[in-house]
């Protein structure tokens, strides 16, 4: 069963500065909307690194980030394979997080050597590309542990899911994922994709769907201020399932 559409009209203006980011080749890439601000105050930013890019944000800002955060000593995590049954034919998008002693690696062969000895699993090539963005963001939280709680991992395939009721049809670099994409973000935040891609026009190391999937990210961190935001795997009694270090184990969107 699929949420059914929801508009996020009602739940703006914000009580609290909200921020979407998604990683790019050029950095981070963000959506944001300040405290008190409605549909039209909707911005986008750019920067190299995680902690720049907070930094120039309100310090009190709810982040929806596109990262693992929480990550095992061994074995898959319970939020991934959730996020792909609920992704059904997008399921691909959700890459399966790295083992946490894989942040020392250093080559991909010293990565699967660990990841390897940790749990008997390979690590894909996907996710090792990931690992600099994971690290990144894994070394802000444990600088900065009051952003633990307001930074959540969440993923812009499952906002998008969310927001049409049903997984997409179409993959986010097809040109009908693409127009269904826009299509849905301009039903809930109008105007909002094209003052975004207005504000990083000439930006270096930022693609079309980048800038999509920072939107999608600012609408799920909306419906989590809101009290309304889809949380996988559904939380126990006893709250998220969390990591060596605390984090949780879980997936937004």
């Amino acid at each position: 069963m699929h949420d059914a559409p929801l508009s996020l009209h009602p739940t703006l203006p914000a009580a609290v500065p909200l921020v979407g980011v998604d990683g790019c080749r050029g950095g981070w890439v963000a959506a944001h909307l300040p405290a008190g601000g409605d549909v039209g105050d909707v911005r986008g930013r750019v920067a190299p690194d995680v902690a720049t890019l907070l930094a120039a944000l309100p310090a009190d800002a709810e982040v929806a980030i596109d990262v693992p955060i929480g990550l095992p000593d061994a074995g898959p995590r319970a939020c991934d394979a959730a996020a792909r049954r609920a992704l059904g034919a997008r399921r691909a998008s959700v890459f399966a997080a790295p083992v946490r002693s894989v942040l020392a690696a250093e080559t991909y062969p010293d990565a699967l050597a660990r990841h390897r000895a940790a749990d008997g699993r390979g690590l894909a090539k996907q996710a090792y590309f990931l690992l600099p963005k994971i690290r990144e963001v894994d070394a802000l939280l444990a600088a900065t542990p009051a952003l633990e709680g307001r930074v959540k991992e969440t993923h812009p395939e499952l906002a998008f899911a969310t927001l049409a009721g049903a997984p997409l049809a179409h993959g986010k670099r097809t040109p009908e994922g693409r127009s269904t994409r826009d299509a849905l973000l301009e039903a809930h935040l109008p105007g909002a994709l094209a003052r975004v891609r207005d504000d990083l026009a000439g930006a270096s190391g930022v693609a079309p769907d980048d800038v999509l999937d920072a939107v999608a990210l600012l609408l799920a961190v909306a419906r989590r201020a809101a009290g309304r935001d889809r949380v996988l795997p559904a939380r126990a009694a006893d709250g998220a399932p969390r990591d060596a270090v605390g984090r949780a184990m879980e997936i937004h969107g």
